[in-house]
């Protein structure tokens, strides 16, 4: 009964770790050797010529990946706090209310619906310098036009905007659901004792909702890091550097420069980073669990 048990355990699981082998692991390794080569396209195939880690030595040296790396992070430090904090207010709002709760539901979670080029058609029309929403208001305070995404000021600031406008969505979805799935004898006990709504929140809700907080942080982090459609459909990485972001510059290396190896290299160390912020987060995840 126990092998019978474990054949069809095999059966059910199989497929699914075939699946992961085959469009998981498998190419995973092979980025992983074409990272110390260098491929070039001949005649219509391939040729590998060996570079052992001349490819991983260029990432330091290189200005765009340079850039990427900075303003990536410098984006999903800004973008995640942005979102995190924003998705939290509005999950505190929308749990409390009464009459109205569809609505604001269908409203909030709107931007994450839309598809993404749609969103940067819609961004990039408000953002524009001649007839853009944006200069339009700046404008009835007696402001100059900006231009909001040629300008290497305000452009990781305006995509950052966007980001925030479309993933706040996100973090409220999940951040709502942790809030109500809260034992409510612990606000009665907490209200018997003459808590305020502030030492309520501080004392009773975000202790509760840690978790649920370090899940969606770690989940919005991991996805930010990837970012792509904003900066391709608003600003191509420009003006210069300005946005350029990991994402972007690895379909620049391998579409535009076709440069297979060095693309693959800086592929390798964007994967290192997602497994370390894993890592950090588990590490988080299970320290507040034995403090808790």
């Amino acid at each position: 009964m126990h092998r019978l048990d474990l054949g069809w355990r095999l059966i059910a699981v199989g497929p699914t770790v075939l699946f992961l082998l085959i469009f998981t692991v498998v190419p995973i390794v092979l980025m992983v050797v074409m990272s110390v080569h260098e491929v070039r396209w001949e005649g219509g195939a391939a040729t590998w010529t060996w570079r052992g880690l001349a490819n991983y030595a260029e990432l330091g040296s290189n200005p765009f990946y340079d850039a990427a790396l900075r303003n990536t992070f410098i984006f999903v430090i800004a973008a995640v706090l942005a979102e995190m904090f924003l998705g939290f207010a509005l999950a505190l709002l929308v749990s409390r209310l009464v009459r109205g709760r569809t609505l604001f539901l269908a409203v909030f979670l709107l931007p994450i619906l839309i598809p993404a080029i749609v969103i940067g058609a819609i961004w990039k029309l408000m953002y524009n310098y001649d007839f853009g929403l944006f200069n339009d208001f700046v404008g009835l305070f007696g402001l100059p036009p900006q231009d909001w995404l040629g300008n290497a000021n305000l452009a990781l600031a305006s995509v950052v905007l966007v980001d925030v406008w479309h993933w706040t969505a996100f973090c409220f979805l999940l951040l709502l659901a942790g809030l109500e799935s809260l034992p409510q004898d612990v606000y009665e006990a907490a209200r018997l004792d003459g808590a305020s709504a502030w030492q309520e929140l501080r004392h009773v809700t975000l202790p509760l909702m840690w978790p649920v907080i370090l899940v969606t942080l770690v989940t919005r982090t991991l996805l930010a890091f990837k970012v792509f459609d904003e900066v391709y459909l608003l600003t191509q990485g420009g003006p210069g550097t300005a946005t350029e972001v990991l994402s972007f510059t690895v379909f620049r290396v391998f579409f535009d420069d076709d440069r297979e190896g060095f693309g693959s290299a800086m592929s390798i160390s964007i994967i290192l980073m997602v497994i370390a912020l894993l890592l950090i987060g588990a590490l988080a995840t299970r320290r507040r669990g034995r403090t808790a």
